[in-house]
């Protein structure tokens, strides 16, 4: 009989795997929807919902997945999502029209409802002391949009876009009938019979679940965005092919989902507040600075008139993503702490809520940012945006936790109540 210990590695492996796989296929749209807005003439509008329209379907399934993992257990439910995305992934490759492409794109945006399920099933198997990081290890399965971004422009290239649904529907049998025969069900971790969906959903009236909701809407949803975003953002601001694009829009990606395991063990060992501020400050650095336009300016002097370029070159804007999807694959696993310290007997539930809401910011931003695009013509128009929702994220995280704690005579922590003193 498998000791405790070894039940505990081989759900956080196999869990961690299998999300990592549903991320990919989640997110492929961002690879392969540049040859598919080719191929149907989109416009930038169309390509952000042809992108999105998994994440939708992703963000609105994770309450209720939530709420049958509190109810029936991970294991089974995890498996079920995974089964549930194979044949629509495979018929991706097999459409012709874009009314086709968003049909199967809601269907298989399923994927994404994997994480309300398997960040649930993962903590029930550890301790306080080490749930944090082991939710962080579970969430670095967002590289799956560094996976993408590595796998696909290869298949790509080598066979057209049509064979990555065929291989991504291969991969996710695969990995699903190795997650049921390598991992293991608790009943105890299931909620009591006589707990009613009803009573699950109470959990809705608490405003700090909201307040979480929108901290995630930006760490995750900010995420998802621009992993879908970032390849084409690559091409047309600075005209590198799909191969390169996909790869430099990696340096984003990659740090984003593996570093969450780093955020784990931070929120454990500092606590949830402190690491939550400290990645919303140092976003919000970031991107005033990405969302500067390209500019060319002309200042006329005694002696003629003298040129300037103002702008990031790929180098400096490179270095800048990366820092950005670190600070924010903490932030992922920050916010997860704060639930995980406040909401014990119902975190499917809560986790469920904060996913959906993460989920519906990385929808409606692809498709805010193509109007944007379409509007303004300026690229660097998507990161005005997401400026602007740092920024409400700070205000509303100073006035609802570090003014209350100061009225109250003490420090949220003392690293972010050392910031507060200058704020």
């Amino acid at each position: 009989m498998a000791s405790q210990r070894y039940k505990q590695m081989s759900v956080l492996t196999m869990s961690t795997v299998a999300f990592t796989t549903c991320f990919a296929v989640w997110v492929m749209f961002s690879i392969i929807g540049i040859p598919i807005k080719e191929q149907l003439g989109l416009n930038e509008t169309q390509f952000g919902l042809l992108a999105a329209t998994p994440i939708l379907t992703g963000a609105l399934v994770r309450l209720p997945l939530g709420m049958l993992t509190d109810k029936l257990g991970g294991r089974s439910v995890f498996f079920a999502v995974m089964l549930g995305t194979i044949i629509p992934i495979y018929l991706v490759g097999r459409a012709t029209q874009y009314w086709q492409f968003l049909l199967l794109g809601l269907f298989v945006g399923l994927a994404g409802g994997a994480f309300s399920v398997g960040i649930s099933y993962v903590a029930h198997w550890f301790g306080k002391t080490r749930q944090g990081l082991a939710m962080g290890i579970f969430g670095a399965g967002n590289a799956g949009a560094a996976l993408t971004k590595f796998v696909a422009p290869s298949i790509v290239v080598a066979y057209g876009w049509t064979m990555v649904p065929t291989v991504y529907a291969a991969a996710m049998l695969v990995v699903a009938l190795l997650f049921w025969f390598l991992t293991y069900s608790d009943p105890a971790h299931c909620a009591p019979r006589h707990v009613t969906f009803r009573d699950q959903l109470l959990a809705l009236r608490d405003p700090k679940v909201w307040k979480y909701s929108q901290y995630y809407s930006l760490v995750f949803g900010g995420y998802v965005a621009l992993a879908l975003w970032m390849t084409k953002y690559y091409v047309a601001e600075y005209g590198f092919d799909l191969k390169t694009a996909a790869l430099l829009a990696a340096a984003f990606s990659l740090p984003g989902g593996v570093l969450r395991a780093f955020g784990g063990w931070l929120s454990d060992k500092w606590g949830a507040h402190p690491v939550t501020w400290w990645v919303l400050l140092v976003s919000w650095v970031c991107l005033f600075f990405l969302a500067y336009p390209q500019t060319e300016l002309t200042v006329r002097t005694q002696h003629g008139e003298m040129h300037f370029a103002i702008g990031l070159t790929p180098p400096v804007f490179t270095v800048i993503m990366f820092v950005m999807g670190t600070a924010w694959a903490i932030g992922k696993a920050s916010v997860f702490k704060y639930i995980a310290d406040d909401y014990k007997q119902n975190m499917g539930v809560v986790s469920g809520v904060v996913g959906l809401a993460g989920g519906l910011g990385g929808f409606l931003l692809p498709i805010m940012f193509g109007v944007l695009l379409d509007f303004t013509g300026v690229n660097s128009s998507i990161f005005m945006l997401l400026w602007g929702i740092t920024l409400v994220s700070l205000v509303w995280m100073y006035w609802t936790e570090i003014v209350p704690a100061r009225k109250e005579g003490r420090k949220p922590s003392p690293v972010a109540g050392a910031v507060a003193q200058r704020v």
